[in-house]
């Protein structure tokens, strides 16, 4: 994942979705050790085995799965900035799934009767807080300026490429009806799934190519797919007697592709599973023109047809909506033709009647290119993912679960494991924060969680110009504040660690590098999470008081005084950024107050008469029994499992508030990274048995490719669900900080007695390389 740091404006680019694996699976560089012998002395994990094992491999394109039932969901390939998410034909032929990127947004049209001005003196509710000052909130004022603000700008779908099918002398022929196209033949055949026989689609993991075969109208066809690992290009590359002229068993048709492209705009929070409008050709415009090296050679006549000189060449798509204006690159030996001046589809041939291979290279950007002609080759792209997945798969770390395990549930978790670090790679290792949905389809109208904002307040539901998003919850949630300082911590451990195979100079000069480089960001978060914090004069505390939402979502926020994970988690992060000023050798005004507050923290509510936490101060204590407290994330077993034990957590009541949980919760209600954190605070109190349970637990699941499914609450994917799964396997892997090996048994600080994977139980042989501990 990247992270974009300036001083000054001080901006931060970082996403809660991507918390919880960026966390742990850090690329540690050259995992030390031979080709055959670990750093342990064992046989190396044979990654490439494991990894193409769970190669996802699909025989339908019912977006529905087999039969119509189960999730929507693509085949996807990307690069963490770039995704091209596809159906059997590992393009969009069939169904129209997205292209989705960190750039490609869309601001909206103002609403009717407002203007600019309007947008930029919006203003919100006031709220009274603690001190009992009137503070202004992003929510609560004019509704149609709400609506705007949180659906512009949106995530833009870039397009659509897939299939097509003409006659065989370059015209079209209808399946619907003679409606002429620009050159006044009729429309092209539109590919369906009953045209398609004999399929099978293919993912490989370790190169990220996509590869197709399947007959069409009596013939056989190969697409391979695949995206470059350095630009917002993919390479296509398709394979089959009907891309010659005048080809077809029974009748002359002749294969091509098209490129389409939809109508932005950010009507729905949730945009899943395919975003953009087709329909609505007349609110946007398309041009086509033949560049080379960035200047115009060539336009559309009056038949929609770019004509260019033999061999490879570039066409270039101009697309404008609104204020918005992106472009597509089509680079090879091709022809293209504009379908219908009043639509925005073209179709693509091969430049000679006699080939029986298309190869193109489809680049999207938002600025025009000053040289079209570094675009990459198709094979270029191919020899580019190769590389760039074999570099990820061998040099990160890497968690076999499967090799000498007797318990059968070892080959599920694996292939989780496996998709989901797969995906993250796809979905939140780019320039922005991913939203949940990832690069797969919008959620939060494509908007992601948390961003880079002037100042060190970090908010819930940004856009890329760091604006936030006007509703009560994004305003007043709290918990995501001490994310950053975690981020930090964890990068500097992936220095200091011995698996990194650096020098004792280089760890030092690295070292010092992270501490400088993190420092602007743990003091501005601290700080403001020590103002935050109001002293309680009769009391001698410092307390996070009203109005507040709680990680869970499902309390009155002018009633939520002291909420339980909250006060922990700024515990932790306080004690984290006072340890980074000291590693720095500093000691100032900021360090002394963040130790002020920590150590002044209020004490984590506590029911003396049940001797359970509670999930905040003055709840009533029958809330067990009351399902609107009981049907949301559970983060009372986060006090001890995801976070570490804080300064004043009784471990023992920890362990009887999380089985309280566990009977009491409506657990049919937890979704997504819920589960990986029960299973962290069943570890935790070793209880191995039950982490692995929760990890596999029937509302936990994983579709197919891997895709984490949503549920009724969100769309599918959520990603926080990968994520979750991926820090809570490796720290039941790895183990944490305060339990020590003995003879391939841990124990931990409280006595309890671990197995060398501290979070497996019997039956579990698990091996990992470059994994560090968690906190």
């Amino acid at each position: 994942m990247a992270d974009h740091i300036v001083l000054g404006a001080f901006r931060i680019q970082f996403s809660f979705v991507f918390l919880l694996s960026f966390t742990t699976l850090v690329v540690l560089g050259d995992v030390p050790g031979t080709a055959e012998t670990s750093v342990e002395g064992k046989a190396r994990i044979d990654r490439e085995a494991i990894v193409r094992r769970f190669n996802p491999v699909r025989r339908h394109s019912s977006p529905l799965g087999q039969g119509g039932e189960g999730e929507v969901t693509p085949l996807q390939i990307g690069n963490g900035d770039f995704a091209f998410n596809t159906d059997i034909t590992s393009l969009q032929t069939i169904h129209p799934f997205n292209i989705l990127s960190s750039w490609g947004w869309k601001e909206d049209a103002y609403p009717v009767g407002r203007t600019k001005e309007d947008i930029e003196q919006y203003q919100g509710a006031t709220w009274p807080n603690q001190h009992g000052m009137q503070v202004p909130y992003d929510f609560g004022g004019p509704p149609d300026l709400e609506a705007y603000l949180r659906g512009s700008p949106n995530r833009a779908n870039l397009g659509r490429i897939g299939l097509v099918v003409l006659d065989g002398d370059g015209s079209s022929t209808s399946q619907d009806g003679d409606e002429p196209t620009a050159n006044g033949d009729v429309k092209p055949i539109e590919i369906r799934p009953e045209n398609i026989h004999n399929a099978t689609q293919t993912l490989d993991l370790w190169s990220g190519i996509l590869t197709s075969r399947f007959e069409l109208f009596g013939e056989d066809v190969v697409v391979r797919a695949a995206v470059d690992m350095g630009s917002d290009t993919v390479g296509i590359s398709v394979e089959s007697k009907l891309l010659l002229q005048g080809s077809g068993k029974g009748r002359k048709r002749r294969l091509g592709l098209f490129i389409d492209f939809p109508w932005n705009e950010g009507r729905e929070k949730f945009a899943a599973p395919f975003v953009g409008y087709w329909n609505e050709t007349e609110k946007h415009i398309t041009s086509l023109s033949f560049v080379s090296g960035g200047s115009s050679s060539g336009e559309e006549d009056e038949d929609g047809k770019v004509t260019g000189g033999g061999g490879r060449k570039v066409a270039r798509i101009t697309h404008r909506e609104y204020q918005t204006t992106s472009y597509a690159y089509i680079s090879g030996s091709f022809d293209i033709t504009r379908d219908s001046p009043y639509k925005h589809r073209y179709t693509i041939l091969p430049s000679s009647a006699r080939s029986t291979t298309l190869s193109l290279s489809v680049h999207f950007s938002p600025n025009a290119l000053l040289n079209a002609s570094s675009i990459p080759s198709s094979q270029r792209i191919f020899t580019s993912s190769r590389d760039g997945w074999r570099k990820y798969w061998e040099e990160s770390g890497f968690i076999d679960v499967l090799t000498g395990s007797t318990d059968p549930r070892a080959e599920e978790l694996q292939r989780r494991i496996i998709l989901s670090r797969y995906l993250m790679r796809v979905n939140a290792a780019g320039e922005t924060p991913p939203q949940e949905s990832g690069l797969v389809n919008n959620g939060w109208f494509g908007k992601f969680h948390m961003g880079w904002k002037t100042g060190a307040r970090w908010p819930k539901m940004t856009d890329p110009s760091g604006r936030s998003s006007p509703g009560e919850l994004n305003n007043l949630l709290i918990w995501q504040q001490p994310h950053p300082l975690v981020f930090a911590q964890y990068e500097l451990r992936s220095v200091q660690s011995p698996l990194s195979a650096l020098t004792t100079d280089e760890r030092t000069r690295k070292e010092r590098e992270v501490l400088e480089k993190w420092r602007p960001v743990v003091k501005e978060t601290a700080d403001w999470m020590a103002e935050f914090a109001w002293f309680n004069e009769t009391k001698g505390t410092y307390n996070l008081a009203p109005p507040i939402h709680v990680v869970s979502e499902d309390t009155n926020p002018n009633r939520t005084y002291n909420p339980a994970f909250e006060l922990a988690y700024w515990r932790l992060g306080l004690g984290l950024a006072e340890e980074w000023f000291e590693r720095l050798g500093e000691e100032d005004a900021s360090r002394s107050r963040w130790r002020e507050v920590r150590e002044n923290l209020a004490h984590l509510p506590f029911d003396k008469e049940r001797g359970l936490y509670q999930i905040y101060e003055g709840i009533e204590s029958d809330f067990w029994m009351d399902e609107k407290y009981t049907s949301d994330h559970p983060a009372l077993v986060g006090l001890y499992g995801w976070l570490p034990p804080t300064d004043g957590l009784d471990t023992v009541i920890a362990r009887k508030t999380a089985e309280e949980v566990w009977k009491r919760w409506n657990i049919t209600n937890c979704w997504g990274w819920d589960f990986p954190m029960l299973a962290m605070s069943a570890a935790r109190q070793g209880n191995q048995a039950k982490a692995v349970e929760w990890l596999l637990h029937p509302l936990f699941a994983f579709a197919d490719a891997g895709m984490p499914i949503g549920g009724a609450r969100v769309p599918t994917p959520y990603f926080p669900g990968s994520g979750g799964l991926l820090y809570a396997v490796a720290m039941m892997a790895e183990g944490w900080d305060g339990f020590e090996l003995d003879e391939g048994r841990a124990v931990g600080r409280e006595g309890m007695d671990y197995r060398q994977a501290p979070g497996f139980p019997e039956g579990w042989d698990v091996r990992t390389e470059g994994i560090d501990r968690a906190l």
